[in-house]
């Protein structure tokens, strides 16, 4: 796997992730707030599958 999301799509997933994340432990949006483990582990290991397929590539490298 070669990384393809660069530092600044890794920080805004890892935000959106979280968010979700909390939202859905506060009770405020349900289950669905679970589908913010995606993005975190996206964020974590740099890589995203949606871009593959996509030919999309965010990092420098």
């Amino acid at each position: 796997m070669t990384k393809n999301e660069g530092s600044a799509d890794r920080v805004l997933r890892a935000i959106a992730g979280a968010a979700l994340i909390g939202l859905a432990l506060g009770g405020l949006i349900g289950a669905w707030g679970w589908v913010g483990l995606l993005p975190l582990a996206t964020a974590a290991i740099g890589w995203c599958p949606a871009y593959t397929l996509l030919g999309i590539k965010t990092c420098r490298n």
